[in-house]
C-alpha cells in the first residue's frame, strides 16, 4: 500500500491538525494559509471528478464541467477502482450531512 510509504511524523502532524478543524470557516482559514489557491482548487477538482465518475459521467462531460485533464480524471478513476475507497467514504459522508 502506498499509505505506508507516506507515513511519517510530519504527515501525522498535518493530518492531526486537519482533524482539529471545527467548521468550514476554520478549514478555509487553515487551507488558505497552508496551500496556494491552485493547490486548493486542484484538491477540490479531484473530489468533484470522483463524484462525477461515481455518477457515471463521461470523461468528456467531466473535462468540460471541471476543466480537469484526462490524466487527472484517469488517476481519480484508478483510485476509485483500486485505491483505498477514501473518495467513496468521504463523498458518502458529505451526502449524509
Amino acid at each position: 500500500m502506498q499509505i505506508e510509504k507516506l507515513r511519517g511524523k510530519e504527515l501525522d502532524q498535518l493530518f492531526k491538525a486537519v482533524l482539529t478543524l471545527k467548521d468550514l470557516d476554520e478549514c478555509y482559514r487553515f487551507f488558505d494559509d497552508l496551500c496556494t489557491v491552485n493547490e486548493i482548487q486542484s484538491l477540490a477538482q479531484r473530489l468533484e471528478v470522483a463524484r462525477m465518475l461515481q455518477e457515471g459521467k463521461t470523461y468528456h462531460k467531466i473535462e468540460t464541467e471541471t476543466g480537469a485533464s484526462t490524466a487527472t480524471i484517469s488517476r481519480v478513476k484508478r483510485c476509485l477502482n483500486y485505491g483505498n475507497d477514501a473518495y467513496t467514504m468521504a463523498l458518502d459522508r458529505i451526502v449524509e450531512d
